[in-house]
């Protein structure tokens, strides 16, 4: 699932351009001397697309610079972003969880390019042309995981939960979890199970960080100037990627749980780590967007 397996993936351009615009703002932030995060790898999966071949990778390929609002706002969102979900990941791994859950991994490749304690597993949950794309480039590079990977075919609509247990993971076990960019894809239903499975799957000392958009219906932000752009420029639809229908208060389901909640926006992290995108007066995409970070009750 995640930018690569919602509604936006194209089966036929195998990973889909949504995945591939997201590496493509990865690679670019990573030539960056101030990069919020580096992913050495992000530019070979752009390059392995016909779809996004002659996409630019680094900063000096960029009309426009930060300008750009394609490759500059909206990208340094997606750096941001990755910088928050890394951080949130080693945290908890160098405070002890050596298990992480990955739920609609994409094309990033945390696995590889972060510093794991010794001991860490991850799991990396998507579509099964997602990971295939994925493993031809990583296995072309010679790249070597700095943990113990799991990568699972499986439809993180229904059924997953058992493709997880099969490899390996250990419900009893404290566990990072992580759906970076997934929600707005899924049906409410599926996100209901989603978050459900979470819980019921989550020992003591367990964690989860997500992404949601409230307040906003897709339909309407159609013309948005930056949705425009992006359509016409690399053909990524960006309100006709999330699903339509109303969301259901998933922080809110996990307070009635009893897990404890923060709620936070990029423009908060953008002042933390003085750089990222900064809000706009008027039709602005990323307002809608909040980054939850959710623990489990003492003594679930």
């Amino acid at each position: 699932m995640s930018e690569a397996a919602g509604r936006g993936i194209d089966v036929d351009e195998g990973v889909g351009r949504t995945a591939l615009m997201v590496a493509a703002a990865r690679a670019i932030e990573s030539g960056r001397p101030d990069a919020l995060a580096r992913d050495t790898y992000a530019e070979h999966f752009v390059r392995a697309s016909e779809v996004s071949a002659d996409w630019p990778v680094h900063p000096g390929q960029v009309p426009g610079g930060d300008a750009d609002p394609l490759w500059g706002r909206l990208g340094r969102f997606f750096a941001l972003r990755t910088r928050v979900f890394d951080d949130f990941l080693l945290d908890r791994a160098e405070a002890g969880t050596r298990q992480a859950v990955i739920l609609g991994a994409g094309l990033d490749a945390r696995a590889f390019r972060l510093a794991w304690p010794p001991g860490c597993t991850v799991f990396e949950i998507d579509r099964a042309e997602v990971l295939a794309f994925k493993r031809t480039v990583l296995d072309a590079l010679g790249a070597v995981p700095s943990a113990v990977r799991h990568p699972l075919a499986a439809d993180l609509r229904h059924g997953w939960v058992e493709r997880l247990t099969a490899a390996g993971f250990d419900p009893r076990t404290p566990t990072s979890w992580v759906a970076e960019g997934l929600l707005p894809y899924l049906p409410p239903a599926a996100e209901r199970a989603l978050i459900d499975t979470v819980v019921a799957h989550s020992a003591a000392g367990s964690a989860l960080a997500y992404e949601v958009k409230h307040g906003m219906q897709p339909a309407a932000t159609a013309d948005y100037p930056l949705h425009t752009l992006v359509r016409e420029r690399i053909g990524v639809d960006l309100s006709a990627l999330f699903n339509p229908e109303p969301r259901p208060d998933s922080t809110a389901a996990l307070t009635a749980r009893g897990w404890a909640t923060t709620v936070r926006t990029p423009f908060d992290f953008t002042r933390q780590y003085g750089r990222g995108p900064l809000p706009q007066p008027t039709n602005d995409t990323l307002a809608a967007n909040q980054w939850v970070f959710a623990s489990t009750p003492a003594g679930h």
